[in-house]
């Protein structure tokens, strides 16, 4: 089973697969160097060098940044920024990095190469990692694959970061094992997922978790509709949450308004989450950073228009997201390197239905069909991101998905979950589509939108 704990990641932004994963792999290598500098030939020196998708995009997404954050020691969802910074700035003038005691010599402008040409035989997303004593010799190379969620693996195992022989009440594979583990249990699926969790750890830990995740989702939400100015990045986009929140506020004092505006606060909530994102800011991957305003967007229209929402409701959203994430990420992916745009705001479209589907009481049948609805309709969405910045389009890509789960989920709970095309059939689709996508149009910022603005 893929746990909350996996899905649901506290991180920074732009990107989960080109800063989150970057940093934790970058913190991966720290670890295994640090207990041999005490015996190396000292200066000990660092290079890092990144392939395909990292290599193309990887300062738009601010990679370079994570990979010097984790060399300093840092983690993503513990990060102090303005630690970050002069951990950065240490890094670019004085030239060496690593935390206290382990210090080596790593200077970004040499050391850290953006290797356009060569091909990554595993993953698109793939860091390598080399330690070099003062005598010049090796002390080990280590390669890394960021598979997209903020999930890294070493690039030489077959660890797919999926646990193989966890023992849990109810290890569902696909959809339909699902839909029947529902219905002999005469378990929700919310309630199937937690039961998994509680084999793993107190349930008390896993409730824990998950009001952290909804508490870090509604901060987001709230300092992003607060946050004025440009974003970082050439584009020189400006935020437009607080300006849009403004104005929504004012309308209130109206005697006429329009029927859709609460479709209109459902797009405010994810362009301020987004926005965050592609500031650089604290969010959670949900379960992409990419897609991290789609769930958390879908989730604030449940806490803030659904007449009887609870805590208990949002926890049952987000373990039911959980149960479809990991379904496509056991049997598709949820990178936009490998499948497209489609296996971010797509998969988390189709979280985000399922889940309010959940919280609103529908059944598993209905809340199969919502995730399924969901994803159909993402189906072939390329990630062509403008300037390799996590900005156009994928800012207003986040309020749409988020629009459309929304419109998946009603849509299901007026019918009776029967329908033609299944979830897993869905998934499998999904997966065809990506891999017969054109690596162009992968998040490598060289075809589609990307190359149609003048400006870049």
């Amino acid at each position: 089973m893929i746990s909350v704990f996996e899905i649901f990641k506290i991180g920074i932004g732009p990107s989960s697969s080109h800063t989150v994963g970057p940093m934790k792999a970058a913190h991966a290598f720290l670890e295994e160097l640090a207990p041999l500098m005490h015996d190396a030939a000292h200066p000990v020196h660092v290079q890092v060098t990144l392939y395909g998708s990292l290599a193309w995009t990887g300062v738009g997404h601010a990679t370079d940044r994570a990979v010097i954050l984790g060399l300093a020691g840092c983690q993503p969802d513990t990060v102090d920024m303005a630690t970050g910074d002069a951990a950065v700035e240490r890094a670019r003038t004085a030239h060496e990095s690593g935390p206290h005691g382990c210090l080596f010599t790593f200077d970004p402008a040499k050391d850290l190469i953006f290797d356009k040409e060569t091909v990554p035989p595993v993953h698109p997303n793939t860091l390598q990692f080399q330690a070099v004593d003062g005598e010049g010799n090796e002390m080990f190379l280590r390669r890394f694959c960021s598979i997209g969620g903020g999930f890294v693996v070493p690039e030489n195992s077959n660890a797919t970061t999926v646990p193989q022989n966890v023992d849990v009440p109810f290890d569902f594979r696909t959809g339909e094992d699902l839909l029947a583990r529902a219905r002999r249990s005469g378990l929700s699926i919310p309630e199937i997922v937690l039961a998994n969790e509680a084999a793993l750890r107190p349930v008390e830990d896993v409730r824990a978790y998950l009001d952290r995740i909804i508490d870090v989702m509604m901060d987001c939400i709230d300092h992003g509709m607060a946050t004025e100015g440009v974003l970082p990045g050439r584009l020189g986009v400006k935020r437009r949450a607080p300006f849009i929140q403004a104005r929504l506020a004012a309308d209130r004092f109206r005697n006429v308004r329009a029927a859709h505006e609460i479709m209109d606060w459902v797009s405010l909530f994810a362009i301020a989450v987004n926005e965050e994102n592609a500031g650089g800011g604290r969010v959670v991957t949900a379960p992409t950073n990419g897609a991290a305003g789609v769930v958390p967007a879908v989730l604030r229209y449940y806490r803030d228009f659904c007449p009887g929402a609870s805590r208990a409701g949002e926890r049952d959203f987000l373990l039911t997201a959980v149960a479809i994430g990991g379904l496509f990420k056991r049997n598709a992916s949820i990178s936009g390197a490998e499948v497209g745009c489609q296996g971010e705001v797509g998969v988390a479209c189709s979280m985000a239905a399922a889940g309010l589907a959940a919280a609103l009481g529908g059944n598993a049948a209905q809340i199969e069909n919502a995730a399924e609805i969901g994803m159909e309709h993402h189906l072939g969405m390329t990630c062509d991101p403008v300037g390799g910045l996590v900005q156009i389009p994928c800012i207003e890509r986040n309020a749409f998905g988020a629009v459309k789960a929304i419109n998946a989920a009603s849509l299901a709970l007026r019918g009776d979950g029967s329908h033609h095309v299944s979830l897993d059939n869905v998934i499998r689709t999904m997966h065809e589509t990506g891999r017969d996508m054109n690596s162009r149009y992968k998040e490598t910022s060289l075809g589609g939108l990307a190359v149609r603005f003048p400006e870049c």
